[in-house]
C-alpha cells in the first residue's frame, strides 16, 4: 500500500498549497503586550505607569509595553519590554486577556495581550527607558456603581480618571466579567479597560477588598 499525499479540494499537497499561499491578501493586525504592575504594600493598591515619549498619546500616562518581535512569544515580549521601558525583571507574570477592539490604536488595527504582576514597590528599582519619557507609581482608587468601575489614579501630582461599562455574564466555566466602553482623561489607548479588568480579577482573587 502506498502513501499518497494529501490534497486539497484543489488538488493541492501541502508542499503545493503553501508556496501558493500568499499571507498578504490577509488583512492581520499587529501584536503588542502591556503590563500591569500592581504593589500592595500599602492600604490602597498602586500601579506602575510610564508617560508616552512619543505619539500617539503623547505626554499621557500608560501602561508599559511594546510590539511583539516576530519569532517572539507574548509572555517574553512582556518581560522584554517591561525591562527595556522601567528596568524591572524577575516579575511572574500571568495573562490577563486580549484586548482587540479595532480602533484601539490610531496606528492600525493593533491586538494587545495584558499582563498582570503584582509586586513589592520597595523592591523594585524602577528606571523610564526606551520610549518612557518618565515613570511613576499611582494609588488607585476604584469604585462600582450601576455598572461602571469609576478609576481615580492618583501620583506625580497628577490625577488620572476613567470610568469603564462591567458587564457580568454567565459563560461555560461560570460568571464572567467583561469590560466594555470607557472615557478617560489622561490615560491612553485603552489601558483603562485593562486596569478595570486587572483589578476586578484581583478583587475575586481575594487580593483586593471588595
Amino acid at each position: 500500500m502506498t502513501n499518497r499525499p494529501l490534497r486539497n479540494r484543489a488538488g493541492q499537497t501541502l508542499e503545493e498549497f503553501l508556496a501558493a499561499y500568499r499571507p498578504k491578501d490577509y488583512p492581520h493586525p499587529s501584536v503588542t503586550v502591556d503590563l500591569l504592575v500592581f504593589s500592595l504594600e500599602k492600604e490602597q493598591p498602586e500601579l506602575l505607569m510610564i508617560r508616552r515619549g512619543n505619539h500617539p498619546d503623547l505626554g499621557c500616562w500608560a501602561l508599559p509595553g511594546g510590539f511583539v518581535e516576530p519569532n517572539e512569544y507574548t509572555e517574553d515580549a512582556a518581560a522584554r519590554e517591561l525591562q527595556e521601558e522601567t528596568h524591572v525583571e524577575g516579575l511572574s507574570l500571568t495573562e490577563l486577556g486580549l484586548f482587540s477592539g479595532p480602533d484601539r490604536d490610531p496606528r492600525g488595527w493593533t491586538m494587545s495581550n495584558a499582563y498582570l504582576a503584582v509586586a513589592n514597590r520597595s523592591q523594585l528599582r524602577v528606571q523610564a527607558d526606551d520610549d518612557a519619557a518618565d515613570s511613576g507609581w499611582f494609588a488607585v482608587e476604584a469604585r462600582l456603581e450601576e455598572g461602571e468601575l469609576h478609576l481615580t489614579l492618583t501620583g506625580q501630582e497628577e490625577t488620572l480618571t476613567a470610568a469603564v461599562q462591567v458587564e457580568e455574564r454567565m459563560g461555560a466555566l461560570g460568571c464572567e466579567v467583561h469590560v466594555g466602553s470607557f472615557h478617560t482623561d489622561g490615560i491612553a489607548f485603552d489601558h483603562s479597560k485593562m486596569i478595570a479588568m486587572a483589578i476586578l480579577k484581583l478583587r475575586r482573587a481575594g487580593k483586593l477588598p471588595e
